[in-house]
């Protein structure tokens, strides 16, 4: 393992990957294998280019990759995942989560280099779907029991619709905006960064607003509206689109495998 001082196991990502945290706590090392080793560069390209912008992410400490096998070591975000956070204390650092999201938000589309518009995640998730790939952990409980073959064609109906909408609301999307992915001071409540970069691209702002609100609804219960009025008013939309949430909230789990 690269860097000085001694790597601690912290957990196994979604994908596989292993990850680490350095004693001294100020860097992480994510190792990814076979296919996941490709994944893997394309969040080091992302990490890399987002940490120019100085808005609270990474930066890419070391990159060693073998035949079968890569490794990035990157530099920490202080703070918690917003999700350890306890609901009196994530109620408190909400809006400065969703004005990092902003933040992420108003960079310049034309800068990115990275795409994840819904034609070509329409395509993944048709490929998951073939390939009987779809992880029912990450469905609504209302949807693991049908057909993952079911729920994509449902959406497909919808898919001429977002497409024309698409470009009227290209941002720059984290991708994965889920709780985990915001750190946060727990003493100050301010949210001082993100993390997970692997799927950030341009994309439709719904695709981050989605998965955040999906987020809030399953830590806060029954104060989910206070998490959802703050969100839009934060980003100036009088008149959010439900079905456009739904849509993306309802894709995502089939662009996982």
């Amino acid at each position: 393992m690269p860097g000085g001082g001694e790597w601690v196991p912290v957990r196994h990502g979604e994908s596989g990957d292993r990850v680490y945290r350095r004693s001294d706590g100020a860097a992480y090392a994510k190792i990814a294998t076979g296919k996941a080793a490709a994944l893997l560069e394309g969040e080091r390209d992302r990490v890399a280019w987002l940490a120019a912008f100085r808005i609270g992410s990474p930066a890419v400490y070391d990159w060693i990759a073998g035949q079968d096998e890569a490794c990035i070591v990157i530099s920490a975000i202080p703070g918690v995942p917003a999700s350890d956070l306890a609901t009196p204390d994530l109620k408190k650092a909400w809006r400065s989560i969703v004005r990092q999201l902003k933040a992420l938000h108003e960079l310049p589309v034309e800068s990115c280099p990275f795409e994840r518009r819904l034609a070509l995640m329409f395509d993944r998730a048709t490929d998951v779907v073939a390939r009987g790939a779809v992880n029912p952990d990450f469905l609504a409980p209302e949807d693991r029991d049908v057909p993952s073959s079911e729920l994509l064609a449902v959406l497909r109906t919808e898919l001429p619709k977002r497409l024309v909408e698409e470009p009227r609301n290209l941002v720059i999307c984290h991708g994965d905006a889920c709780l985990p992915n915001f750190m946060v001071d727990p003493e100050t409540h301010r949210c001082t960064g993100v993390i997970d970069l692997g799927r950030l691209g341009t994309a439709d702002r719904y695709v981050d607003f989605s998965l955040l609100l999906g987020n809030a609804r399953e830590s806060w219960r029954g104060d989910a509206q206070m998490a959802r009025d703050s969100l839009f008013d934060i980003h100036a939309i009088a008149n959010p689109d439900e079905d456009r949430l739904a849509f993306y909230l309802r894709l995502d789990p089939l662009t996982w495998g």
